[in-house]
């Protein structure tokens, strides 16, 4: 069976390596030890745990709470304004995510390029939700 370290598991999770550790010190997944030392997480439990995850059992305080499922936590890259559309970039670990929304709507949220946001998708719609 697959195992992961606590950096790749925190690469698929969309986590940092330090949630992932703090995650798996209180017991909410599971972590052996390699010849080595290190700690490793089994696949299973790991695709369990990211199941349970995805289903909202461990929010982080202050996050927001959304019927967006697909959520992509990252950094504004680029926001173009035009007279009446927007568009606004995200990068979000290996993923960019490019999204079309109105002036009105990046104004009220004070997208700027460099502060945190979160890309949520749903069908063919980017959501964004300012961090």
């Amino acid at each position: 069976m697959q195992s992961y370290t606590i950096g790749q598991a925190a690469r698929l999770l969309g986590v940092s390596p330090d949630t992932a550790r703090r995650w798996a010190d209180a017991g909410r997944v599971a972590t052996h030890r390699d010849e080595s030392g290190r700690r490793l997480i089994d696949g299973r439990a790991l695709a369990a745990f990211s199941i349970e995850a995805g289903q909202g059992a461990h929010t982080e305080e202050g996050e927001t709470h959304t019927s967006a499922r697909n959520a992509f936590p990252g950094i504004v890259t680029a926001v173009k304004l035009g007279d009446v559309a927007a568009q606004v970039e995200i990068q979000a670990g290996p993923h960019r995510l490019v999204s079309l929304l109105t002036r009105e709507a990046v104004d009220e949220l004070g997208l700027r390029v460099g502060m945190r946001a979160t890309a949520r998708v749903k069908s063919t719609s980017v959501h964004i939700d300012r961090a």
